[in-house]
């Protein structure tokens, strides 16, 4: 999945140019490249699909030249997770109706990639053998606020999957606290897989009006017709998460508490506590002409070639790119999306 526009990287994640299609990190490749070539260690080449907005198919193209026209699903609007996952299953069913599927955004980071792919073959496994849906639950580290969290019981399959009994968005920090001190709860980190024939079965019984719209293009699919048909279909989806819509309602969701040094890169904190540190805690990427007096704990995130001087600042964010410059506390970034909004109200579209 590569259809979101990143509005909490803002100012460097654009509209135009959103977060999957940049290299956040300084390594060399853009998150959906890292993405891509860590599905080559599970799947063929030819059995990656990319679903994306239409006006991302030329960033696609660029940046991943191997795949070719058929394996790029664009979306005319934006409609969250549920409709982008039924078009997909529904397009795969019709190449092969037994086929498994893994579900995964295009722009997390994940370290441990040997760990990453033993988790997605043992859930393969489990999934073409069971009726069962199944998500990955990142073991957690802190009381996170950032992150989703699923709640599993005792009953389990296939010695590894563990029943899930509820899902929370999002909780306060004495909530997140609870969670952890309990052992039953583990990180949402969005990443599933399924039979198609098992998904397709779930949006029947909890999300008949999107089943129906996908469903009546069962004959256009991997034919000239379907892109036609995919126009006219997204404008009949309502905008809903497949959590919301499918993983939260349904009775066989398993979960596999896994280990492989995830991160959603939802933030510029989450960035942060990745790179490397001065001995204060001072963080500079990618330019090399920054001076900081009496400052700690600070990210620094300008162009190359600009010359940088902090004094005085102490656990801020600094981001400069496209004529936008942010500094805000490190603290309250969570507020970037709302500081987005209002920049387009008083500035327009071209900000953003």
């Amino acid at each position: 999945m590569a259809g979101g526009i990143g509005s909490r990287f803002w100012p460097v994640s654009r509209l135009s140019h959103p977060k999957q299609f940049i290299d956040i990190l300084g390594t060399g490749k853009t998150l959906i490249q890292q993405t891509y070539e860590r599905f080559t260690r599970t799947v063929p080449k030819e059995n990656i699909f990319i679903v994306t907005n239409d006006i991302y198919t030329g960033l696609v193209k660029e940046q991943l030249p191997e795949l070719n026209e058929a394996q790029i699903l664009a979306e005319p609007i934006m409609r969250n997770t549920a409709p982008c996952i039924a078009y997909g299953c529904y397009k795969i069913s019709q190449i092969n109706p037994n086929a498994c599927v893994i579900i995964a955004p295009s722009d997390h980071l994940i370290l441990d990639t040997e760990g990453f792919v033993h988790a997605i073959n043992l859930s393969l496994q489990t999934a073409a053998s069971n009726d069962c849906l199944i998500t990955l639950g990142i073991k957690p580290s802190r009381p996170d606020t950032g992150y989703g969290y699923i709640q599993f019981n005792s009953v389990i399959l296939d010695k590894d999957f563990h029943k899930v009994k509820s899902f929370t968005e999002k909780p306060n920090i004495d909530l997140a606290k609870t969670f952890i001190q309990s052992g039953e709860f583990l990180w949402n980190a969005g990443i599933f897989v399924w039979s198609v024939k098992n998904i397709i079965k779930a949006f029947k019984q909890h999300l008949p009006e999107i089943n129906d719209v996908f469903k009546e293009g069962e004959n256009v699919y991997n034919t000239a017709g379907e892109q036609e048909f995919i126009q006219k279909a997204y404008y009949q989806c309502t905008n809903i998460s497949i959590d919301y819509g499918i993983m939260e309602k349904a009775d066989n969701v398993y979960v596999l508490p896994s280990e492989f040094g995830w991160s959603d890169l939802g933030t510029w904190a989450s960035v942060y506590d990745l790179i490397d540190k001065d001995y204060v805690g001072n963080a500079v990427l990618p330019s090399e002409r920054v001076i900081m007096y009496d400052s700690s704990n600070c990210m620094v995130n300008v162009p190359k070639g600009k010359v940088v001087i902090l004094q005085g600042l102490h656990d801020f964010i600094v981001v400069e790119n496209n004529n936008t410059l942010l500094i805000c506390p490190r603290s309250e970034e969570q507020n970037v999306k709302q500081v987005v909004a209002d920049v387009k109200q008083r500035f327009g579209q071209e900000f953003i």
